[in-house]
């Protein structure tokens, strides 16, 4: 079991693409909606709220990612056809730049 999660919830035509993917055994109820949950560990979560300084988690220990980043989420899952691509989504979600001036540590100001 994981320690956090991020829960994308699925409209019927999100549903579609996770049933065609072969995934329709991984959609759950929550809150009364579709959706799948993608696990992650402790250090994707610092990355996830470096990369979205906004983003919350639930009682559930759960989070909705803003629309840009979910999409990429559900299509990277669509692309591997599994839930556990963390590893590879992380790269693509979190931004290490994000935020810093071109000039930024390490150049000496130049």
């Amino acid at each position: 079991m994981a320690d956090f999660y991020i829960n994308i919830i699925l409209d019927d035509e999100k549903l579609k693409k996770i049933e065609d993917a072969g995934l329709s055994g991984e959609v759950k109820e929550i809150d009364g909606k579709k959706a799948i949950q993608v696990e992650v560990s402790k250090k994707e979560k610092k990355k996830l709220l470096k990369g979205f300084p906004d983003l919350t988690f639930d009682d559930s220990n759960a989070c909705v990612l803003p629309e840009e980043g979910e999409n990429t989420l559900l299509n990277i899952i669509l692309d591997i056809q599994m839930l556990d691509v963390m590893k590879v989504a992380i790269i693509k979600l979190y931004n290490p730049l994000a935020g810093r001036d071109i000039s930024g540590r390490g150049t000496g100001g130049r």
